[in-house]
């Protein structure tokens, strides 16, 4: 079975929010979030899947998880290059 740690953005009053989460099933996870069933944080928002990445571990995945929440440097890397080329729904590292 596969883990996959993913960002979604949002925007909200003029600027763009990300979301860093971790699931097994990411189209079931974002149709959660997009219909307010998902976090709390990102209820009422249309949300879009820039980042995903697999693991086979659970244990690995929520790691990379919280590394991924805590490094700002990176998830504004990802968020400037998803919207430079907002035509792409999917970036993957």
């Amino acid at each position: 079975m596969n883990f996959y740690v993913y960002i979604i953005i949002t925007k909200r009053k003029s600027r763009f929010i990300t979301y860093v989460g971790y699931t097994i099933n990411i189209k079931r996870r974002l149709l959660a979030h997009n219909s307010s069933k998902g976090a709390k944080f990102t209820r009422g928002n249309k949300w879009f899947v820039i980042y995903k990445k697999s693991y086979s571990s659970k244990v690995i995945a929520m790691k990379e998880e919280y590394k991924l929440k805590k490094n700002y440097n990176l998830r504004s890397r990802i968020k400037k290059k998803y919207l430079k080329n907002e035509s792409i729904n999917t970036i993957t590292l």
